[in-house]
């Protein structure tokens, strides 16, 4: 049978058979049990770069190679910038930075997605483990909190049928519509709400004093920072009826609780703050450590793993790196001419940059502005193997197909390595088993993470006394801005900037405007047009673009979190001007 694993960049990493040409799912699999979605099913008809361009003229592989080791030795003495996407999780893509790293470019540090909600859940847990979902099926209460699961982690849908669901979304989703509670809250106002629910487990003695005593540290200095924030002002700052806070808390009392957060919680500033009061409140309440329960965000997917492919000493934030100062410009499998905040920037520095280069699979708006193309081998056409955010499942990636398109990360790095006298890489089986060891363990017939226990933080966290650490103080800033918060998230037929892309921008009835009509957004950092959907889902206070929307990023800041190096694409507002036709 010709298994593999799917390696788009989303929580589940779905098990797959190639058969005959085609993509399928594989229905013995514990958790995604045959079904793939959308984007899978639709990779194998997305069009591909056929061919390498220089300055647009197509040319061959090896001509590629040449030019790209010939401009490189040219720039050695300059600054270059290697600058890979995380949005691909086939370990032996980061082969690149083997090479890279020698040379002596400059890599990117931080995240464009997740980086903020990292960084908190670390200051308390010292390392994130998502929820196993074996753990999740054993629940009572499902807490899904900013996080969209049936468009960005589908296969959990099967595990919350029996589940009393409380959602806390700025959006009524459609998980929202089926919840006992769903708590709309206003954007950006995660962490007061967190805060609330601590302030009221004190004021009601619902405290887990045999975890706090046991498991954890400085809780009485949390206990003085939430009661620094009056219940009123924690209140109007949600916007959400206290009954409903109080009736979801009450709902979580005595029972098996586990919190499921998405990413759009901490597109903040101070995102990180927000995840370590989640983390905070959960801990607060013995949520961790038990059959059940659990905090459950992005997962640290190489915990327990050797990274073969370390990064080199100059590193600057991927949110905010400026292309425009380089000479030149390695880009690996991202689209930053639309991903990247702050488009406008982006898109000035690509043109700037002395030369620039585009690793990947498909066209989009940073192919077209680069000078040389390269196309990469797809999934089926090399050894890799995966890890997932969203689960402990460890992924092996065979070569199933062979084709004429395109070039490995591992081929073309070791040709360069080979242009520069370079050591090269040993064969990807080697380096597969090398980074695989002994960390896994099977069970029903799948690979699964040692790491990750089969209740995590059960045996204390990853700090250095293995006890959670309160938060006792944040860092924010009122968002003091004129118009309507923007929310970005992913829509169902898309990923990033692949396959189909919206044009939409979702607004609520109060905006005055109707379906069809073309709007101007505008922000601090720019401006972009869209068509307008009516959104009855939203409050009267937001507006919706998707990611990978063609324009949204014209919106939005290119500023870093406090912590974690991260985008922030949220930090912003927007006002509507009507386009006349």
């Amino acid at each position: 049978m010709n298994k593999t694993t799917c390696p788009l960049d989303c929580y589940d990493a779905c098990s797959v058979i190639f058969e005959e040409g085609k993509l399928k799912g594989d229905k013995a699999h514990p958790l995604t049990k045959g079904y793939l979605c959308p984007n899978l099913n639709a990779y194998l008809v997305e069009p591909r770069i056929v061919k390498p361009r220089f300055k647009n003229k197509e040319i061959e592989m090896d001509e590629a190679v040449q030019i790209l080791a010939t401009m490189l030795k040219e720039a050695q003495d300059l600054d270059t910038l290697y600058f890979k996407g995380h949005g691909n999780f086939g370990r032996l893509q980061d082969a690149t930075a083997h090479f890279f790293k020698e040379y002596g470019a400059t890599f990117t540090k931080g995240s464009l997605c997740d980086g903020a909600g990292e960084a908190g859940v670390i200051a308390g847990r010292g390392e994130s483990l998502s929820l196993p979902y074996e753990q999740i099926a054993k629940s009572r209460i499902v807490v899904v909190w900013g996080r969209n699961i049936s468009v960005s982690n589908s296969h959990f849908m099967e595990l919350l049928k029996d589940k009393i669901l409380i959602v806390i979304d700025p959006v009524k989703t459609e998980l929202a519509k089926k919840a006992a509670i769903h708590l709309q809250i206003k954007p950006r106002e995660d962490l007061y709400l967190a805060l609330l629910f601590a302030r009221f487990v004190y004021i009601e003695q619902m405290e887990n004093y045999d975890f706090i005593d046991n498991f954890t540290n400085d809780f009485d200095y949390f206990v003085e920072f939430i009661r620094s924030f009056p219940v009123k002002t924690l209140t109007d700052r949600v916007g959400v009826e206290l009954e409903d806070v109080l009736t979801a808390l009450m709902l979580m009392e005595k029972e098996k609780v586990s919190i499921l957060v998405g990413v759009g919680v901490q597109k903040y500033a101070h995102g990180h703050s927000v995840l370590h009061a989640i983390d905070s409140f959960a801990a607060m309440m013995g949520f961790f450590g038990k059959e059940g329960c659990g905090v459950s965000y992005l997962g640290n997917s190489g915990l327990g793993f050797e990274n073969i492919f370390p990064k080199g000493k100059k590193q600057v934030p991927m949110a905010t790196v400026d292309f425009g100062k380089y000479d030149l410009a390695f880009i690996q499998g991202t689209n930053p001419a639309n991903q990247m905040p702050n488009s406008a920037k982006v898109i000035d520095g690509l043109n700037k940059c002395k030369f620039s280069v585009y690793f990947g699979l498909y066209e989009n708006e940073t192919s077209k502005l680069a000078d040389l193309v390269i196309p990469a081998k797809n999934f089926l056409e090399k050894e890799d193997v995966r890890f997932s955010y969203g689960t402990d499942f460890i992924g092996r990636m065979p070569k199933l197909a062979e084709s004429e398109i395109g070039i490995s990360e591992v081929e073309l790095t070791n040709r360069l390595c080979e242009a520069f006298g370079y050591e090269t890489l040993p064969c990807e089986k080697e380096m597969i088993e090398k980074i695989v060891g002994n960390n896994v363990y099977e069970k029903e017939g799948y690979l699964r993470n040692k790491e990750y226990q089969e209740i995590p933080y059960a045996n204390g966290f990853y700090t250095d006394d293995e006890n959670f650490q309160f938060m006792d103080e944040y860092e924010d800033e009122i968002c003091e801005e004129e118009g309507f918060f923007l929310i970005t998230c992913k829509q169902r037929h898309s990923l990033n900037s692949q396959f189909k892309r919206d044009t939409h921008i979702y607004v609520p009835k109060v905006c005055g405007f109707e379906d069809g009509e073309r709007v101007r957004a505008v922000s601090s950092y720019g401006e972009a047009e869209f068509v307008v959907k009516v959104n009855e889902d939203l409050r009267d206070d937001c507006v919706m673009i998707y990611s990978g929307t063609p324009g949204v990023n014209f919106l939005t800041p290119d500023e870093l979190s406090i912590e974690g190096d991260s985008a922030i694409y949220q930090e912003t507002k927007v006002i509507l001007e009507k386009v006349d036709a």
